[in-house]
């Protein structure tokens, strides 16, 4: 009986075709995608996708943010879209904005961690962690750059120094077209830096500038094709050369840079001096040493000095780079500006933050560049930590959420002239206007916790830029405002010539 059984399955066995094996297989795998990615009942509306890789390539990768809004347009304020297995919402309008980030963020905190950044933080740091975590290491850089100088006059005196120290390296270019990018990048993170570190960089030091080349490089890939792809298929993509194996390099070699920087403190570690933040956390690393659930160890260390030195390089010093061009592309308002300078402040007085509100115009100027630039277009992306209802909306647990201030920086309800460069949307009657839709920095528990520390670096290095220079294109070069989309959305690379004023 048994070997005549045997013998029926061999002889099917034999009459199937491979062909007709792969095509069953295919099909199989074709219902089960489909049934997975079924909306949910009263799922927000999206465009259809492909199979395994949803709606990946429907999106430019290089002007992404530009391109959903018509899809925006198409589908409404609650835009679904999904990535493979990852389902993710796109949030427009200040309501809904509201909604999500503040009157029900509860279910909002959440990161979203895709393989990318699972692979290069894990859990740690400030940026990427969640729940217990997330709270200990906010709490614990929010007092630390508190007890650093952050909000005091000891700090501002810090970036005084060094709006010094950069305008003398941009003197020295004489007037010549120069590119201001790394110099501005070098300025920017000696401020956290100090704070981080307990020192400086000179704006010469060869193995600072690689770093900061590093940081830069990793910025642009990650939003890169291949780089998404691995987000898809990590599984596939971990053993293909490409961008994303540069990606995970830059990053280890920043790891080990910032591990040998703590190595140092160790060996001249003094518990009753606090020199900086890696001092101060190191001996939070020994109040916990007895306890196993503690969040404070050395590999969270080094991956909240990293999202500190990133988050403390890039937007700042990017959003500067925005200004000297925008400033330059428009040089009627960088004359208002210097005009409005030399009246309060004059020629020699360094700017203080104090001065913010005797300069109502440069201040509008710097707020019109951030909402012009809007460098973080989708805010940090966050994850739903429980089903949830937004709009008569449902949203499961998991679903990525993309904040769109891409479109509330450009809405025409809320901006008189929304594509235009336009510093009168932060005045009104010669006076300094807020903007409740004006949101670069989020809101919400989740807001970036250091933006008091770019607002004073902001209001400082720029101030001193106008004072002390008026900034013209090359002679050769046609400015563009074209942008490179990363991390963040800079500027293409450009010359200008800071021409000494006075």
């Amino acid at each position: 009986m048994l070997a005549a059984l045997g013998s029926l399955v061999a002889a099917l066995w034999a009459g199937l075709h491979l062909r007709t094996l792969l095509l069953g297989a295919v099909t199989f795998l074709f219902i089960a995608d489909f049934l997975k990615r079924r909306r949910p009942k009263n799922y927000p509306p999206g465009p259809p996708g492909l199979p395994f890789i949803g709606n990946f390539f429907q999106l430019d990768f290089q002007r992404s943010h530009l391109q959903l809004q018509r899809l925006v347009k198409k589908y409404g304020n609650l835009l679904s879209l999904h990535f493979g297995d990852l389902r993710a919402v796109t949030v427009t309008g200040l309501p809904l904005i509201k909604e999500v980030l503040v009157h029900q963020e509860q279910n909002f905190l959440n990161r979203l961690r895709t393989p990318i950044r699972e692979r290069i933080f894990k859990k740690n740091g400030i940026v990427m962690s969640n729940g217990r975590t997330w709270k200990e290491q906010r709490r614990f850089v929010l007092t630390t750059l508190r007890n650093f100088g952050l909000g005091k006059k000891s700090l501002e005196e810090r970036i005084q120094e060094e709006a010094r120290h950069l305008i003398e390296a941009i003197e020295e270019e004489k007037g010549q077209p120069f590119d201001p990018h790394f110099k501005i990048n070098n300025a920017v993170s000696n401020i956290i830096c100090s704070i981080t570190f307990g020192e400086r960089f000179d704006y010469q030091d060869g193995q600072f500038q690689e770093l900061l080349k590093w940081l830069d490089e990793a910025t642009c890939l990650e939003p890169s094709m291949q780089c998404q792809l691995y987000n898809l298929f990590p599984w596939i993509m971990k053993f293909l050369p490409g961008p994303h194996q540069t990606l995970f390099r830059n990053w280890e070699n920043l790891k080990s840079f910032v591990s040998h920087i703590i190595e140092e403190h160790k060996r001249n570690w003094n518990p009753a001096e606090m020199r900086d933040f890696i001092d101060a956390y190191l001996q939070e690393i020994a109040k916990n040493s007895d306890n196993a659930a503690s969040s404070f160890h050395e590999e969270n260390l080094i991956c909240s000095t990293l999202d500190l030195f990133f988050a403390g390089t890039e937007t700042t010093s990017t959003t500067l780079r925005w200004a000297l061009l925008y400033l330059t592309v428009n040089p009627e308002i960088q004359e208002k500006v210097q005009a409005e300078i030399d009246r309060v402040i004059g020629p020699s007085h360094q700017p203080t933050t104090a001065d913010r509100e005797r300069l109502p115009y440069t201040n509008a100027v710097i707020h019109e560049v951030q909402r012009m630039a809007n460098i973080i277009p989708f805010n940090v992306p966050r994850e739903v930590s429980a089903d949830t209802t937004v709009a008569g909306y449902y949203l499961p647990k998991g679903t990525m959420i993309l904040t769109n201030l891409t479109a509330l920086h450009r809405d025409p309800a809320e901006w008189a002239t929304p594509d235009v460069f336009n510093p009168e949307h932060f005045l009104e009657n010669g006076q300094f206007k807020k903007r409740e839709s004006f949101l670069p920095f989020s809101i919400g528990k989740r807001a970036c916790p250091g933006e008091q520390l770019a607002r004073s670096e902001l209001f400082i290095f720029f101030t001193s830029f106008m004072q002390k220079f008026t900034f013209r294109p090359a002679n050769n070069e046609k400015l563009s405002l074209q942008f490179r989309l990363g991390l963040t959305i800079s500027p293409v690379k450009h010359h200008l010539c800071a021409i000494p004023r006075g």
